[in-house]
């Protein structure tokens, strides 16, 4: 083989390995979390110092867009999410996300395929197209699984006029991930749809979830 040749295959294959690299890069989503294990602990630990007697917790940031699933207090896990666009509130109507202490009512969606479309908890053989680009579309889509929430403190997420859980307050996927790490739901806590079914077969109903 000539040595014109053997160069003209080099740069071929150098290039064939860039597109296939940039291409690997361009579609990838990076949904590492970062956070401050320590800093999270002591912030949980200022909402109730119990939090390690608790067999499992879920721990819903809101200034962070970020939600921990604990074990007797250490943080084995940690997803990205997005709560309401409209902000914090439990008022019935509102579409604000309910602060406090909750735990999950029922869980719904055993089973069922990745970003399967849920209308009222049930569906109807609907898949989602999930949009990866930053866009806000007409729907709010629930996909692939529930955790459906209910308030634990009266007068501020369980009772009249602010029940999370008649509000139909979710932990659900979302058809639009592209907007996960910044509030943009209707009043529940979305998460990608494979971090949702990942978490649905880690947590039991009765757990609670924590929102502040």
């Amino acid at each position: 083989m000539s040595h014109i040749m053997s160069n003209k295959i080099s740069k071929l294959t150098i290039l064939c390995l860039f597109l296939l690299s940039s291409c690997a890069t361009t579609t990838m989503v990076d949904r590492k979390v970062k956070f401050n294990k320590n800093k999270v602990l002591s912030t949980i630990s200022a909402v109730d110092s119990t939090f390690n007697e608790l067999e499992s917790l879920l721990y819903v940031d809101i200034k962070s867009q970020n939600m921990y699933l604990l074990e007797k207090g250490l943080i084995l896990m940690a997803f990205r999410v997005s709560s309401s666009y409209y902000g914090t509130g439990s008022e019935v109507n509102s579409l604000k996300t309910p602060l406090g202490k909750h735990e999950v009512y029922k869980k719904i969606g055993k089973d069922l395929p990745i970003n399967a479309i849920l209308k009222g908890r049930v569906w109807n053989g609907a898949i989602a197209n999930v949009i990866t680009d930053d866009i806000d579309t007409d729907f709010d889509h629930v996909t692939s699984r529930i955790l459906w929430l209910d308030g634990l403190e009266i007068g501020k997420n369980k009772g009249p006029g602010v029940d999370s859980r008649s509000r139909y307050i979710y932990i659900h996927g979302t058809a639009e991930e592209g907007l996960i790490g910044r509030p943009a739901s209707d009043g529940c806590i979305r998460m990608y749809n494979t971090d949702v079914i990942d978490l649905f077969d880690l947590v039991n109903e009765k757990v609670q979830v924590w929102i502040y």
